[in-house]
């Protein structure tokens, strides 16, 4: 600032000169805002802005000056500028196009019925994809079933190594900790009335009709399902797919049907073995803490547990199977060519995959309620 003040406003012949004097900067910000305050502004004729008499200028003085005027209605872009340097205008440009920005919408969040109707028609959208894949999936059964010799044979194994034996060790070590838990705390209830032996009815009925099945469903949906959409996805991202086409293959028949294949015949042997491995978990909980020795257990339960129960804790797996292997298969087709929706479709397919598998669970349950 100067002695004569921060500015000097002057009448001109072609209209007002608004002269700035000395320091504008965030140092001298409280005066020049005392010494802008109780001043009046022209209502009539033109504003020059001469900046030639500045020893200082930073954004916080323009802002001052810019809100100023515009409060006295004085529009911004109608200002001439005299006398500032190119790096005065550039700064003064930047602060201006800040200032001057129209403010950003107010997003209004949408009601529960715009949301609703908005995820009703997004599944909407989805039903004509789904329906062409599942026409392509068929079509390209009927032709496997009349030309055998067309189906990808290598591929099948490779995908039955990746859902079948890469499942195993985690398929036995969660099914041999569920049936621990379950047979633990299962066990301290029966024991309160002297009932231990009955220990075996409850969890092989439970392991064989519910839990090893749908256990071995929700991992296989984590595990391979997230597996088939990342890598036909990645595909599609890298345009292999096209190449697919264009070689004059079906990349259905080339990357779908190996693998729902594989996954069909996987799951029952998968919950076959979570079944042998579950009640191996129960068994050695019964013979430590409930005293039913190994020997006894076996018998009981081959007393107690129907073949066909087993049979229909198996029976829903190929169910579970297709669900998950058309899910997973669409929603990698259905990738955009970014990886952002790679990452979107995988959790779709894991999420779906799950609410697929525990409504098909719910559907079997009620049509075979007993056991």
């Amino acid at each position: 600032m100067t002695d004569a003040g921060p500015f000097v406003l002057e009448r001109t012949a072609t209209g007002w000169l608004l002269r700035l004097l000395g320091d504008w900067r965030m140092v001298n910000l409280a005066a020049l805002d005392h010494a802008l305050a109780g001043h009046a502004w022209p209502e009539d004729g033109h504003l020059s802005l001469d900046g030639s008499a500045l020893t200082g200028l930073d954004s916080a003085g323009l802002m001052l000056i810019h809100n100023r005027l515009k409060s006295a209605g004085i529009a911004w872009p109608a200002i001439e500028l005299a006398g500032f340097d190119n790096e005065r205008l550039a700064l003064i440009r930047l602060v201006a196009d800040r200032l001057d920005a129209p403010a950003p919408a107010v997003v209004v969040p949408p009601g529960f019925v715009a949301a609703l109707g908005h995820r009703v028609s997004r599944a909407a959208a989805e039903v004509p994809g789904l329906l062409t894949l599942l026409g392509q999936i068929s079509e390209g059964v009927v032709d496997l079933v009349r030309r055998p010799s067309g189906f990808r044979m290598r591929e099948f194994f490779v995908q039955l190594q990746a859902v079948g034996l890469g499942a195993l060790p985690i398929v036995a070590m969660m099914t041999f900790l569920i049936g621990v838990v379950f047979a633990y705390l299962l066990g301290i209830q029966i024991e309160k009335y002297g009932a231990n032996i009955f220990i075996v009815d409850g969890v092989s009925l439970a392991i064989a009709r519910e839990l090893s099945p749908m256990l071995v469903a929700i991992l296989v949906a984590g595990r391979s399902g997230a597996a088939f959409t990342a890598q036909i996805g990645a595909m599609k991202v890298t345009e292999e797919i096209d190449a697919i086409a264009t070689l004059g293959l079906s990349p259905v028949k080339v990357l779908v049907l190996p693998r729902l294949l594989a996954i069909v015949v996987a799951m029952p042997l998968l919950a076959f073995f979570g079944d042998l491995v579950g009640v191996l978990g129960a068994a050695t909980v019964a013979a430590s803490q409930l005293d039913i020795t190994f020997n006894t257990f076996f018998i009981r339960m081959r007393d107690v547990l129907p073949f066909s129960t087993v049979t229909f804790g198996l029976s829903k797996t190929p169910a579970f199977a297709v669900a998950i292997a058309f899910i997973a298969c669409r929603n990698g087709f259905a990738v955009s060519r970014d990886a952002r929706s790679v990452g979107e479709r995988t959790t779709a397919t894991v999420v779906t995959s799950l609410m697929a598998v525990i409504l098909i669970n719910a559907f079997y349950a009620i049509v075979h309620p007993e056991l």
